[in-house]
């Protein structure tokens, strides 16, 4: 037997083996599929109005309109025409090669095959031609009002990005030359790291975006030193260790979303912006909230304002001595910052010196891209479901977050993972991702019906305590940072929450990047910029046409706004009293 034969023979065992092995793990499969819960319907897709409002509108259309239909019609059918056309010509010169290819690189087409290989650039470019046609047909359709427009436009998005050739095996050139260059071994591994993550599912899919197995809450994670100083039912106060020998006198306390653990303040150290404030001399608490199991179905916004946000003030105050503290909250808890403040205002207390509100709305009047999932064909299926289980599973949040930006939080990481059989990346900022929590139901109905589909804050109509709130009464100095891509609080809404509230003393900054990262961005990684303007607050386009760009983190011009309202020096305070070390035990759960 030669060399030649021998590698031959050892190649065919291999594959062989990977089959048998492919065998196994579909059996695997198949078990962990017939293990799924079911859940409410109206939670995986738009309600059939969405399809019809779409359907009639393209018909009135072609029936008010047709000739500007038939230029559609008759402009699609030319260019794929053409495009079939010039891949036949190249075909009969005998040239293994493609036709040109003008159009704009996508980032998902990066392999050199999509652009020599004959095949594969006939599947893009026809794909490329296919989704500008339908995107065009959508956004010339007049008959439909804009709620209705932007939901169709995002779900006919999903839908022509779902069905891009790179998110099939057999059409996508990086999987299937690795499959040969492993011997098969890739599909192996991808389909392992498949049945991995439906089993941990318990039957559903939720791609791993982040090595569970790089980061450890409490070590190399979460890991600021400090300690609990109070718990309740609701959160576990956490105070940090001093890094300096004074600090500024007035505490600092942070409402972090519930919807996700706290520690995306508190990533790894050189992203942690916790870490960073007690570095620049401020005594830092932070709010952990507990992860609510059914047992807190009945708990309501109300509960989370009177347990939550007022006990953690009181306890900040106690514990330092102090009679006024400073206060962020961050997303959904910014909002609910808002209506205790306004609740605080109304009963003559001023215990919060100023305010800081990271990606805030409170007026929902135009919620943003995170709009089309507020329509009642999903809200109703939220209640029903939740009503069921007592909670919103992070499980639904998760996935309706992630549709936000399909191609980079589902497709590019499935097709990594499980055509290409990679190992998810060590990325605390994925980590922390996919770490979620659940909503109390009662809270959650809540704010999806009275804040989100009723506006209630800005109509002041929202009641906390049984009395009505508005964003006038919001009165104190604040400051608001939003994220100039934000999928989850677009950056003008949160700018016409701010606008509407009764502060005279306004400061509004607009950080380069998402909901996430234009946050989380230290100084000393120089990655993101921010946008500032001293003009009054009218309409967002304007106050951007005249804002001045800074290419730096916006922290060091927040910490200069919360140092001229955080008094003078005082020796540092120690932690007294502590249950247990930082991060406590409801980050864990």
């Amino acid at each position: 037997m030669t060399t030649e034969d021998s590698d031959a023979h050892a190649k065919l065992e291999r594959l062989t083996g990977n089959l048998a092995k492919v065998e196994a793990l579909t059996a695997r499969l198949m078990t962990a599929l017939a293990e799924r819960r079911q859940h409410d319907k109206a939670l995986d897709a738009p309600g059939q109005d969405v399809y019809v409002k779409a359907a009639a509108a393209y018909v009135a259309e072609m029936m008010q309109n047709p000739a500007k239909v038939l230029e559609h019609q008759i402009g699609y059918w030319g260019k794929t025409l053409k495009h079939y056309v010039a891949a036949q010509q190249a075909l009969v010169k005998g040239e293994f090669a493609a036709p040109a290819d003008p159009g704009p690189q996508d980032k998902r087409f990066s392999n050199p095959l999509w652009d020599s290989n004959p095949a594969f650039n006939f599947l893009k470019q026809q794909y490329l031609l296919n989704a500008e046609a339908m995107k065009t047909a959508v956004s010339d359709m007049e008959i439909l009002d804009d709620t209705d427009r932007k939901r169709v436009e995002f779900f006919t998005r999903q839908i022509v990005d779902m069905f891009a050739p790179t998110n099939f095996l057999g059409t996508n050139p990086d999987a299937l030359e690795k499959a040969v260059a492993t011997d098969g071994m890739s599909l192996v591994r991808g389909l392992e790291n498949l049945v991995r993550d439906i089993e941990a599912g318990d039957g559903n899919l939720q791609v791993t975006l982040a090595d569970p197995q790089a980061f450890v809450v409490g070590q190399n994670i979460a890991a600021t030193p400090g300690a609990v100083v109070f718990r309740n039912r609701m959160f576990e106060l956490l105070q940090y260790a001093p890094t300096t020998e004074t600090v500024q006198q007035t505490p600092l306390l942070i409402f972090p979303p519930w919807i996700n653990k706290f520690y995306v303040l508190d990533l790894k150290p050189a992203n942690s912006f916790i870490k960073w404030a007690v570095d620049q001399g401020l005594t830092v608490f932070v709010v952990s909230w507990v992860n609510p199991d059914a047992s807190y179905a009945d708990t309501s916004m109300d509960d989370y304002i009177r347990d939550g946000f007022m006990t953690a003030m009181a306890e900040v105050r106690k514990i330092t001595g102090e009679a006024q503290i400073n206060a962020i909250g961050y997303c959904i808890a910014g909002t609910t910052l808002g209506l205790t403040l306004a609740h605080l205002q109304k009963a003559g207390d001023q215990s919060v010196k100023s305010a800081t509100f990271f990606t805030t709305l409170a007026d929902f009047s135009d919620p943003g891209e995170v709009g089309v999932f507020l329509g009642n064909d999903f809200v109703d299926g939220i209640e029903r479901q939740s009503q069921e289980d007592g909670i919103l599973s992070r499980a639904f949040m998760s996935r309706t977050f992630s549709f936000l930006r399909s191609n980079d939080l589902i497709y590019q990481p499935a097709i990594k993972s499980y055509m290409l059989g990679e190992a998810p990346p060590a990325f605390d900022l994925l980590f922390w991702n996919g770490d979620g929590t659940n909503l109390p139901c009662k809270m959650a109905l809540q704010y999806l019906r009275g804040l989100c589909q009723e506006d209630g804050f800005a109509q002041g109509e929202f009641e906390v305590f049984g009395a009505k709130v508005s964003l006038a009464q919001v009165n104190l100095p604040l400051c608001a940072i939003a994220c100039e891509t934000d999928h989850i609080a677009h950056w003008k809404g949160s700018f016409n929450s701010i606008k509407q509230m009764g502060s005279d003393d306004k400061t509004f900054i607009l950080s380069q990047s998402g909901h996430i990262a234009g946050i989380i961005n230290p100084p000393a990684k120089g990655k993101y910029g921010h946008y500032t303007n001293d003009a009054p607050m009218d309409a967002p386009e304007s106050w951007l046409a005249g804002a001045s760009f800074t290419q730096a983190s916006w922290w060091p011009r927040w910490r200069a706004w919360i140092g001229e309202r955080s008094g003078p020096q005082i020796p540092a305070r120690q932690i007294t009293g502590a249950i247990c070390p930082a991060p406590g035990t409801y980050v864990l759960a």
